[in-house]
């Protein structure tokens, strides 16, 4: 099975059934059968954005397994706080910066994302991100 990052926005969409990206992104995670990665930046987003019922549902889907959570270093913190420097212009909020720290550290070059910023970040040898939702449209 892939192993995949995923970013607040098509979480957000899958637990908020009147999120105008829910169907679609329904489909694509029932089309696509993938090991989900995050971190804990991007859990606290989801949860803060969604109204409580749903943030519950989202918690207890991670519970049953529905997402792997990396943990964080202190190295990826410094890499964070660079990446926020370095990106302020767009600005790169907690969660973005969270996981292009965990995709430089782990190598991973997928992600799942609603946010157009994962084509302008860069990772190592200035490869960008290959997101799998905007691929599969």
């Amino acid at each position: 099975m892939q192993s995949t990052l995923v970013d607040s926005g098509p979480l957000i969409a899958l637990f908020a059934a009147d999120d105008r990206y829910h169907r679609r992104v329904r489909n694509f995670f029932k089309a696509n059968r993938l090991r989900l990665v995050t971190t804990w930046p991007v859990i606290t987003e989801v949860s803060a954005l969604l109204p409580q019922n749903a943030a519950f549902d989202f918690l207890e889907w991670i519970v049953r397994g529905g997402l792997q959570i990396a943990e964080l270093t202190d190295v990826d913190i410094g890499e964070m706080l660079a990446l926020l420097r370095k990106y302020a212009d767009l600005p790169m909020d907690l969660a973005d910066a969270s996981l292009v720290a965990l995709a430089l550290r782990s190598g991973r070059d997928t992600v799942v994302s609603l946010d157009s910023d994962f084509a302008i970040y860069r990772l190592s040898g200035k490869r960008t991100f290959r997101n799998l939702l905007t691929a599969a449209r």
